[in-house]
This record gives C-alpha cells, structure tokens and sequence, in this order.
C-alpha cells in the first residue's frame, strides 16, 4: 500500500546514564536538577521511529515525529536523532517527565495528530513504544488509539510486514518469550514497538540538514501543552532500595540451596 502515513509518538527522556534522583517541588514530584540533565530520544520511541521509516521507505509512505516536551530540550535531541532517518515533526512545549499523568498526555497527542496537515485515517498508522523510560505505564499509547477511534492495536511488537494490498501481518510478543503472529486489513492501527529488529541508523549529515529544515520552525511554532495534572496526586517519590542479603555456606547440598531460594522468593 502505497502513501503510507505513520505518525509516530515519542519524547525525551533523561540519559539514563545518568544519577536520578527524585524529588517534591513546589509542583509536585520531580527529578533533581531535570533540566540540567542530558536528555535523548526515549529509547523504545526510538525504535518506533526506526521502524516507521524503513516502512515508509518500502511503501513511498511518509513520517511524521510528533513530540511533547520542552521544547529547548527537544531541540539539542532533535540535533543528534534528525541524522538518522527523515521525517517532519509536530512539537507540543509541555514537561516530559514520569510524573504525567496518562490520560491528560494523550489527550494533547490526539489532538496534535488530529491538527497534522492532509491527515487522512485510511492510511494511518500510530507507531509509538510498547513501553515509555519516562511514563512506565504502557497507556499513553493504547488511550491516543482510543481517542483517535482506532481500535486495531498491537503492543509488543517487533515485526510489520506489509502486503500488496495494503493488509500487514504484526510479530507480537507474549508471555513466555513465545511470539503471536497477529494479521489486520489495513489501516488505520495503532503499533506499540519493542525493541524491532533495526539496528539504530548511522548518522547522515545528507538527512540531518534535510529535516532541520522543517524541525527549526516546528520548534519556533510550538503549541504550548502545560499538562496541569489537575486531580493528579502522588503520596512519595523515591529510588527503589536496594536488598542484599549474603550468607556463606560450605559444601551445602544443591537441593538445599534450590529449596533456599524458593523459600526465599515465595517469602
């Protein structure tokens, strides 16, 4: 199927390199020094954007990024991820934080889908990640879908192929590290990626100056999107503790030590 347009949702989150450590401010829960932090391209985004455009490639289709975040964040990301693959971008000038709340976030992406230029649902296709290093919840993505009316959607994907008459068949991963080999009519459909089978694209010079010309203006012409979290109550915020507890023993029966750490888990 040819004109393909898949439209793919994605963020910044911070380097995970780096030390997060979290915080309450006078707006509620936050990530010390957040806006210090080096940001990149949420990853599981990143291999929807990947994936999108080596469809886009095979079916002449094209790729629209639309992203939410600070947008003087997104620019010093955009700077490095324009490189790999073409596209245009939608940005919404909002927080990119974990501290979002779900619903209120996808609100804003489905309107921002619903305002992208020559929008035609027929040959839509939504790619965004299975999982987000920012929002955990796995929802943001499926709620779009919903808000959008497209009710085909596929979460843990890390295959598409597509067929003449514009029909594709999804490789979904399930419980077990089992795989269900799932088929849909066409579009419109909603795809949240895994990790895909790409590797991640070398720069390209060629396409970074290509798209910032269209990423610059988006950029200066950013819908603001303060997402209020109105209602939205966090009681804590903390680094997971670490448990380590370490006994030796010398020449213990392997049955003993299988019956141990059952124990153990069970408790």
């Amino acid at each position: 199927m040819k004109g393909l347009q898949i439209v793919v949702l994605g963020s910044i989150v911070p380097d995970p390199l780096q030390t997060l450590e979290p915080i309450v401010g006078p707006t509620g829960p936050a990530l010390k020094n957040e806006m210090m932090l080096p940001a990149v391209l949420d990853p599981w985004a990143g291999h929807a954007l990947y994936e999108a455009a080596n469809l886009a490639k095979q079916v002449e289709g094209k790729v629209y990024l639309v992203a939410l975040g600070p947008k003087a964040k997104l620019q010093q990301v955009m700077m490095n991820v324009a490189q790999k693959v073409p596209f245009e971008i939608n940005v919404l000038d909002g927080p990119a934080g974990g501290f979002t709340d779900a619903a209120e976030t996808a609100k804003a992406l489905a309107g921002a889908v619903e305002k992208l230029p020559g929008l035609d649902k027929g040959k839509l296709l939504i790619f965004g990640g299975w999982q987000s290093a920012s929002r955990g919840t796995g929802a943001v993505l499926q709620m779009v879908g919903e808000l959008l009316g497209v009710t085909d959607q596929f979460q843990g994907v890390d295959e598409i192929k597509m067929s003449d008459d514009g029909s594709f068949t999804v490789l979904e991963r399930i419980e077990g590290g089992s795989y269900q080999l799932s088929s849909c009519q066409g579009a419109p459909a909603v795809l949240g990626w895994a990790t895909g089978n790409l590797p991640e694209p070398p720069n390209n010079p060629q396409v970074g100056m290509a798209n910032m010309r269209f990423i610059m203006p988006a950029l200066q012409k950013a819908v603001a999107a303060p997402l209020k979290g109105e209602g939205l109550r966090f009681q804590s915020v903390e680094v997971p503790s670490q448990r380590r507890e370490t006994r030796i023993v010398k020449d213990a029966p392997v049955d003993d030590i299988a019956r141990e750490l059952a124990d153990w888990i069970r408790a």
